[in-house]
């Protein structure tokens, strides 16, 4: 019970002291997040902080932005074509 409070808190902690670095780019939390998840998996605790550090350097999937889309229409030929939309 004890050690399971300890460990608990220190989570705790450790989330909140990364909080500030997250406020850095979300890429790089997701990376993390993904990184201690995986390591989890595989190697228990010790696994998740190395994935965690190693998922926050490499960083997180590139999600594109709303701001482009493709616009898509058929000529008259009837093949697709499409372009870029800002």
């Amino acid at each position: 019970m004890r050690k399971t409070i300890i460990v608990l808190s220190a989570s705790v902690l450790m989330s909140l002291a990364a909080v500030p670095a997250s406020a850095q780019s979300s890429r790089t939390l997701t990376g993390a997040a993904i990184g201690a998840g995986s390591g989890a998996i595989i190697a228990g605790p010790p696994g998740a902080v190395i994935g965690g550090v190693i998922g926050a350097v490499v960083g997180g999937p590139a999600v594109p932005s709303r701001r482009s889309y493709q616009k898509c229409w058929y000529d008259k030929r009837g093949y697709q074509r499409c372009k870029w939309v800002r």
